[in-house]
């Protein structure tokens, strides 16, 4: 069973990358940038956070569940979204 903790934990990471998504999306939008370093590495975060949710899945509870089902929709949505503007 994960712990509290450990679900906060990676809640916590997988907001960070998609803060990290979200100001690369912005940029890539405005400057045409999202070919550059910093754009494939805020995806490369998006997909590592992830791969952590599908992790903690597997050692949750109900209720932890809920939260790391609405997080992963969260990750999808931003990593479709930067994948749609990089084409």
């Amino acid at each position: 069973m994960a712990t509290r903790q450990s679900i906060e934990d990676c809640l916590q990471q997988c907001e960070a990358a998609l803060r990290s998504g979200l100001e690369q999306y912005r940029e890539g939008a405005k400057q045409e940038h999202y070919g550059d370093l910093a754009y494939t590495d805020s995806q490369g975060m998006l997909q590592e956070a992830l791969n952590d949710v599908d992790r903690m899945w597997e050692s949750s509870n109900h209720q932890q569940r809920e939260q790391l089902h609405r997080m992963r929709l969260q990750l999808q949505q931003m990593q479709n979204n930067m994948i749609l503007l990089s084409h």
